[in-house]
């Protein structure tokens, strides 16, 4: 997996990050929601989704608790954060109001 420093370091667009793991009931629907959300923003917005149990020391550096979370980054810095079940229009609002120049 690339360095999570550099995934977030995206100087052109917002970087949705989805924690989730597999066999969590709550975090299947997600998959349909981030297709979503990346076909309705297209190159504006970097979908990234992260097993926690694949990637458990950045879960735990995070402080990922609970499941399904979704973490926007902005420039390297985390912008926003929400634990549970999201509408890919909600997440597409966040993420449009995180827009470098917007």
């Amino acid at each position: 997996m690339v360095k999570f420093g550099h995934l977030i370091d995206e100087r052109k667009v917002p970087v949705l990050i989805n924690f989730y793991a597999e066999w969590d009931d709550d975090c299947k629907d997600v998959h349909l929601v981030l297709r979503d959300v990346a076909a309705a923003l297209g190159d504006k917005a970097k979908v990234v989704k992260i097993n926690i149990d694949k990637n458990q020391p950045l879960a735990e550096a995070l402080r990922v608790k609970s499941l399904p979370t979704f973490v926007i980054y902005s420039f390297g810095k985390m912008v926003w954060r929400k634990t549970g079940h999201l509408e890919a229009n909600a997440l597409v609002n966040h993420l449009q109001q995180h827009q470098p120049n917007g």
